[in-house]
C-alpha cells in the first residue's frame, strides 16, 4: 500500500480494481492502516453494496467477482469493529448476497433465497424487546456465514472471532429473557394448557430446549440460578410429558434437557425423582433405554440412569430411594430384554424367558441396546455390589445375562465376558461359589472354543478373563476351569495365557494338596491328655534346666537336679534313652508326702516314713544299684549346711512362685494329676514292686515321665505363699536314699 494514501478511492465501477489491489495485496502491517481507512469512511460499505446491486442488475459478472474478492478480503481482516458494521441489519443480507458470486464456483449460489424462504423464524411467544429479536437474527446469519458461505476460506482466527460474536449474542438474549418474568410464566402456562395444540406444544418444547442449551453461554455463576428457576417453574413435569410423546424428536429434546440439568447440578434432578410419586420419570428412562428410536438415543438414557444411580457423587437417603426403586421394579425389565433377544434353542432358555411377560417380543432388538444394558449392569456391579449380588443369587440373573454369548455379534459376547470380569473383580466368595456351583463359565468357554483360532475381540476378552483369574489367585475358579473344561481348552494349550493358567493349577495342587484333606489329623492336636502333657513337659524340662543351672549349688554336665520344697534333690529324666538307670516314679508318693514339723524328736518317724515310701518302689536291679551308690557318695560328699540348702531353696522357689503363662498351665495340669493319684492311693492299699503284675509294670514304664516343675509346684509351696517360714519345710534329717529316689 502506498504510504502517502490518506483515504480510499471513491467506490465506483472504474475504481474497483484499485480497491481490490489495496485490499488483497496489503501486508500484515498495512492491514491495520486499511482497517482504519475503512472505518473512517462511514459510507464505504453502503456505497459498495449499492454498486453490487447495480452490477447484479446489469449482470456484470466481472464486477461481481471483484466485489466478492473485496468483501472476502475485508472479512479476513478479522476486525471486530468491521464485523459490527457489516453484520448489522441493514448490510448483512447484501454482504451475504455479494458472496454468492465466487469466481472459483461455476454456479451462482442461492444464499439469500435460503435465508428468506427456507430459514423460517418461528416466534412461539412474541418477544416484546426488539433487541432480543435483532440479536437472534444476527446470530443465525453470522453462523450461516461461518458454516456455509465462507466455510472453505476462513482461517482459525477469523472463525474464533465469529464464534465469539455468536456466543456474546446468545448471552445477551438469555439475559434479557430470564429477566422478563412475564415471558417465562407465559411459556410454562402454554405448555401446561390442555388447549394448546400438539404442533404448538412441540414448538414450545423446542424453544425450551434451545433456551436451556443457550444458557451455557452465560458465566458459571449465572447458569445455576436459571436452572433452579426453571426447576421451580416445573420444567421436569414438562419433560416427563415429553418423554411419553409418540414423536421421537420430542423425546430426544426431553432427554437433552435432562442431560443439561445433570451436567449443571445432578442433585436437582435426583431430588425431583425422589419426590415424584411412583417414580414415573425413572420408569420412563428405563423404557426409553430399551426402545428403538432409530437413532443413538439409548446412549442418552444410559447416561442419565448412570448419573442417577451413581454412588460416588451422590450419597444419602435420596440415593438409597432411587437405587431401591430401580432394583425392585426395573432391573428385571432389563434382564427380560436380554432373554427375549437371544436365541431360544435350548429348553432352559425357554424357561428363563417365561418370566419376561412384561416385555414385548424383542427378537429384533438392536445390538446397541443390548450392549448398553450390559454396560449398565457392569456399572451397577461396581457401585452397588451388595444389592445386585442379592439379585444375582436369588434370581439367577448372571445366567440370563450370559445368554448374550449365544448372539452372533462378537462384541456382544465380549460384553458378556466383561460383565463376568467385573463381577469377579469384587472378589466375593459367594458369587465365586455361585459360578462354580452352576458352572456359569461354561457358556463363555463354549463361545471361546467355537471362535476357534480367530484373533478378535472375543478371543482377547476371554484370554484376559483367564489371565485375571490366574493373577488374582482365585483358586476355586482355577480348579473349576481346569477340572471341568480343560478337555475343551486343551486345543489352545499353545497360548501363553493358558500355559500359565495350567502351571498355576499345578502349583495349587502341590501347595494346597495336603491341606485340602479336611479329615487329616493335625499333628499338633493331642490325641489324649497324656499327649499334651508330654509336649508341655518337654518344654518345661528345657526351662527348668536353664533355671537349675543358676540356682543349683554345683554345676552338672549331663542333667540338673532341682531342689524340692522339702530340701530333697530329684533326678529329672534324661532326654537320651537309658538301659539300666533309675526308673521313673509316679508322683503319687510326692502328693502324699507331708513335710515333718519343726521338732527334732520326730526325725526318726520321718526316716521311717521315708523308708516306707522307698518300700513302695520296685527293687533295684544290681546294675541299677551301682550308679545309685555312686550318687549317694557324691551327695554325701557334697552335702552342705542347712543355711546353704535354705539359700538354694529360696532361689528355686523364687522362680517357681512367679511362673509364666505356660508354667501356670503346667501347674494346673500337675495339680489335677496329683489329686487323681492321691484319690487312687487312698482307695487302695500300699503295694510293693514285688507283688506287681507284669502288666502293671509295663504300664507303669510306658507312662511319660513327669516334669520336674510339677514337683516344684507341689502343695507344700502354698505354705510358703501363705507366709510360713520356709525352713519349716526342710526335714531335720534327710537320708541319701531319699535324695536318690526323689522322696
Amino acid at each position: 500500500m502506498n504510504n502517502e494514501l490518506r483515504e480510499l478511492p471513491a467506490v465506483e465501477l472504474s475504481t474497483l480494481p484499485i480497491i481490490l489491489k489495496i485490499v488483497t495485496e496489503s501486508s500484515l502491517a498495512d492491514q491495520m492502516q486499511l482497517t482504519e481507512l475503512i472505518l473512517n469512511d462511514q459510507a464505504f460499505f453502503q456505497k459498495l453494496m449499492d454498486l453490487f446491486r447495480i452490477c447484479e442488475d446489469l449482470e456484470n459478472v466481472d464486477g461481481l467477482h471483484m466485489i466478492f474478492k473485496i468483501v472476502k478480503g475485508i472479512i479476513m481482516l478479522n476486525s471486530p469493529q468491521v464485523f459490527e458494521k457489516i453484520f448489522g441489519d441493514e448490510l448483512i443480507i447484501d454482504i451475504i448476497g455479494s458472496l454468492e458470486y465466487d469466481p472459483f464456483v461455476p454456479q451462482v449460489q442461492q444464499y439469500r433465497k435460503f435465508l428468506k424462504d427456507q430459514a423460517v423464524f418461528k416466534e412461539v411467544i412474541p418477544f416484546k424487546n426488539p433487541v432480543v429479536l435483532s440479536k437472534i437474527h444476527q446470530t443465525f446469519r453470522v453462523g450461516y456465514l461461518k458454516d456455509v458461505v465462507l466455510a472453505r476460506v476462513l482461517d482459525e482466527a477469523t472463525v474464533a472471532s465469529l464464534n465469539s460474536i455468536i456466543h456474546s449474542n446468545n448471552a445477551i438474549v438469555i439475559s434479557l429473557l430470564k429477566d422478563d418474568s412475564t415471558f417465562i410464566q407465559e411459556l410454562f402456562a402454554r405448555l401446561r394448557s390442555p388447549t394448546t395444540s400438539a404442533e404448538s406444544k412441540k414448538n414450545l418444547v423446542y424453544f425450551l430446549h434451545e433456551f436451556c442449551s443457550l444458557s451455557k453461554s452465560l458465566q458459571m455463576g449465572q447458569q445455576l440460578p436459571i436452572f433452579r428457576d426453571l426447576m421451580n417453574e416445573g420444567i421436569i413435569d414438562i419433560i416427563t410429558d415429553a418423554l411419553q410423546s409418540e414423536d421421537k424428536k420430542i423425546v430426544l429434546m426431553g432427554t437433552d434437557i435432562l442431560i443439561l440439568f445433570l451436567n449443571q447440578d445432578p442433585n436437582l434432578l435426583r431430588s425431583y425423582v425422589v419426590r415424584q410419586e411412583e417414580n414415573l420419570l425413572l420408569g420412563l428412562l428405563v423404557k426409553g433405554m430399551i426402545t428403538d428410536f432409530g437413532e443413538d438415543m439409548h446412549c442418552q438414557f444410559l447416561e442419565i440412569l448412570r448419573s442417577l444411580l451413581d454412588s460416588v457423587t451422590f450419597t444419602g437417603a435420596q440415593r438409597d430411594t432411587i437405587v431401591e426403586t430401580f432394583y425392585e421394579k426395573h432391573l428385571g425389565q432389563l434382564i427380560d430384554v436380554i432373554i427375549l433377544s437371544c436365541p431360544r434353542d435350548e429348553a432352559s432358555t425357554g424357561k428363563l424367558a417365561g418370566t419376561a411377560g412384561r416385555v414385548e417380543s424383542q427378537n429384533s432388538t438392536k445390538p446397541e441396546i443390548l450392549l448398553n444394558i450390559c454396560e449398565l449392569l457392569c456399572f451397577c456391579v461396581v457401585h452397588h455390589p451388595y444389592r445386585i449380588k442379592c439379585n444375582f443369587l436369588l434370581n439367577n440373573a448372571i445366567d440370563k445375562v450370559l445368554l448374550l454369548t449365544q448372539r452372533r455379534e462378537k462384541y456382544l459376547v465380549a460384553a458378556a465376558v466383561r460383565f463376568v470380569r467385573t463381577i469377579l473383580s469384587r472378589h466375593d466368595e459367594h458369587l465365586i461359589s455361585h459360578f462354580v456351583k452352576y458352572s456359569l463359565l461354561k457358556s463363555i468357554v463354549d463361545a471361546f472354543v467355537a471362535n476357534g483360532n480367530r484373533y478378535n475381540v472375543l478371543n482377547s476378552a476371554v484370554l484376559e478373563l483367564f489371565e485375571y483369574i490366574r493373577k488374582e489367585n482365585l483358586k476355586l475358579l482355577v480348579k473349576h476351569i481346569v477340572d471341568s473344561f480343560w478337555n475343551q481348552l486343551v486345543q489352545f494349550e499353545h497360548l501363553p495365557s493358558l500355559q500359565s493358567f495350567k502351571v498355576k493349577y499345578k502349583q495349587f495342587l502341590e501347595n494346597c494338596g495336603p491341606e485340602t484333606n479336611v479329615n487329616a489329623p493335625d499333628p499338633r492336636k493331642r490325641i489324649d491328655e497324656r499327649a499334651l502333657e508330654k509336649e508341655e513337659e518337654d518344654y518345661f524340662n528345657e526351662e527348668s534346666d536353664e533355671e537349675d543351672t543358676t540356682s543349683a549349688s554345683h554345676p552338672q554336665k549331663v542333667q540338673s537336679q532341682p531342689v524340692l520344697s522339702n530340701g530333697v534333690a530329684v533326678s529329672c529324666p534324661s532326654s537320651r534313652p537309658r538301659s539300666g538307670g533309675l526308673v521313673d516314679y509316679d508322683d503319687e508318693d510326692d502328693e502324699d508326702y507331708r513335710p515333718p514339723p519343726r521338732k527334732q524328736t520326730e526325725t526318726s518317724e520321718d526316716d521311717e516314713g521315708s523308708m516306707e515310701s522307698l518300700g513302695l518302689k520296685r527293687k533295684l536291679t544290681p546294675k541299677e544299684k551301682e550308679p545309685g551308690l555312686a550318687k549317694k557318695q557324691r551327695l554325701g560328699k557334697s552335702s552342705k549346711p542347712r543355711d546353704s540348702v535354705f539359700a538354694a531353696l529360696c532361689s528355686t522357689l523364687s522362680q517357681a512362685v512367679l511362673p509364666s503363662k505356660k508354667t501356670a498351665n503346667a501347674m494346673h495340669l500337675s495339680t489335677q494329676s496329683g489329686e487323681e493319684n492321691h484319690i487312687e492311693k487312698e482307695s487302695g492299699s500300699p503295694r510293693s514292686c514285688d507283688n506287681k503284675s507284669p502288666n502293671e509294670g509295663n504300664l507303669r514304664e510306658k507312662e511319660s515321665p513327669r516334669n520336674c516343675s510339677e514337683y516344684l509346684h507341689s502343695p507344700s509351696d502354698n505354705r510358703q505363699l501363705s507366709g510360713e517360714d520356709p525352713r519349716s519345710l526342710l526335714p531335720s534329717k534327710s537320708s541319701p536314699e531319699m535324695a536318690v529316689n526323689g522322696s
